[in-house]
């Protein structure tokens, strides 16, 4: 036992200590991240010392069942190149430029209607895209204009981050932590949609009492003109991004499971641009984007976490925790810890650790630890950087930019959003649960 958790915890530590101080490693032209790096050779130090099973590892891997790790990044994966399709295509940028351009003068309404796109996109595509996709044209447009762009990035990562919570799409925590309890998508909309509206409102509220006096400047500045230049393409990839989101929701009743089911959409997406491609005798530039931006780092990072659970499982470590937060006050006791968790270790190594003790409580905690969890490793990326890879991203990509934004103006937004935003979600799914 004491041999996996001493690897486990340098592995975590080691791996927090990467993304703060040598988040990348550079070899010739490549950049490559170091966080996956270091939770691959924790796992491969475990399997080589014996502390976690080969064979339990293996048997994991070609399951059939909803936990199987290959399944749920099939899931991830395919989802999350769906969005990358219309990002390829300009999208985003294009639905960020006709905001700017309604809103006219007013800060006010600018950061109304960017909360409100920013948040209806990310329940039907991913956190993570979104924030890839509209930080650069928020630094972008606030340069030109001459506005504080803190309230608008902000806002655009609070939204990305709370309306995530709506569909088990929305975040690859969503996916794990719900395909690993059996829940399926409808399953988890009728939960899911209460608690995520009411958090939804308690953040934007919070936001906007913070940065009000910000916003009451004029805005100077004119938006940039966007084209989408393949409107074809753009229906083709709008049509199969609709499409699997209702299959999803049909497959719980008919049993076909959801990685098949975003597994064939992407397929079927890129089958029919290439054939486009070639009738036009083009590059598929869409699609070979998809193919480069695809989150491959997410693959080894995921499966070295579930080797490391592995270890903590067969050494009784999980079904000791699970012992320890008990039975009673299950949405209370796991939402504030997967929070918290989630900014130690980061949310996606969370929801793995948290997801298997759930299940060592042999269905003691309930439906109600388990979308406490959820709420958890959504909202804690809102307390620190560390708390979620969007948050490393978007901090990344605001150096890039030269925005200043401290560790500690993290956390102040944090302690004023991400505390009563928490606060709502858990109270919220207390009551749904209470009527369900």
């Amino acid at each position: 036992m004491k041999l996996a958790i001493v690897i486990c915890s340098i592995t975590c530590v080691a791996m927090i200590l990467s993304i703060l101080f040598f988040p990348k490693i550079r070899i010739g032209k490549i950049s490559i991240d170091t966080y996956w790096l270091i939770t691959l050779a924790g796992a491969c130090i475990l399997l080589a010392c014996g502390g976690a099973s080969i064979k339990a590892v293996g048997d994991a891997l070609i399951s059939d069942t909803a936990v199987n790790p290959v399944k749920i990044l099939v899931l991830f994966v395919s989802m999350t190149v769906l969005s990358i399709f219309l990002d390829e295509l300009g999208f985003f940028r294009f639905l960020a430029s006709v905001v700017l351009k309604k809103s006219k003068t007013s800060q006010t309404k600018l950061f109304l209607l960017l909360y409100i796109t920013v948040s209806v996109l990310t329940v039907f595509t991913s956190n993570d895209v979104i924030i890839l996709s509209f930080t650069p044209f928020i630094c972008y447009f606030a340069k030109n204009a001459e506005i504080n762009p803190l309230p608008y990035l902000a806002a655009e990562f609070v939204a990305a981050n709370t309306w995530s919570m709506a569909l088990v799409i929305g975040n690859p925590t969503n996916i794990y932590l719900a395909t690993a309890s059996g829940i399926d998508f409808v399953q988890y909309l009728k939960v899911s949609i209460v608690p995520t509206v009411a958090a939804g409102l308690v953040a934007f509220l919070a936001l906007f009492l913070l940065f009000r006096k910000k916003l009451a400047a004029p805005i100077e500045g004119e938006a940039e003109t966007v084209v989408i230049q393949d409107k074809l393409l753009l229906w083709v990839g709008i049509v199969h991004l609709a499409a699997c989101t209702v299959l999803l929701a049909i497959g719980s009743y008919v049993n076909i499971e959801m990685w098949i089911v975003s597994a064939c959409a992407v397929g079927s997406l890129f089958i029919i641009s290439g054939v486009i491609a070639i009738v036009r005798r083009q590059k598929p530039a869409a699609m070979l984007g998809c193919v480069k931006r695809a989150p491959y780092q997410l693959i080894p990072f995921v499966l070295s976490m579930f080797i490391l659970i592995i270890a903590l499982n067969e050494n009784g470590v999980t079904a000791a925790i699970g012992k320890l937060l008990g039975g009673s006050l299950p949405i209370l006791k796991y939402g504030t810890t997967s929070f918290l968790a989630s900014n130690l270790i980061n949310n996606i190594p969370m929801s793995v650790l948290f997801s298997s003790i759930i299940q060592s409580t042999g269905g003691v905690a309930g439906t109600g630890a388990v979308f406490a969890t959820i709420i958890g490793s959504n909202l804690g990326a809102l307390f620190t950087p560390i708390g979620a890879l969007a948050g490393i991203m978007w901090s990344n990509i605001l150096n890039k930019h030269e925005v200043k934004f401290k560790y500690i103006d993290f956390l102040k937004i944090g302690v004023v959003v991400a505390l009563p935003t928490l606060a709502a979600a858990l109270g919220s799914l207390w009551l749904m649960l209470a009527v369900l």
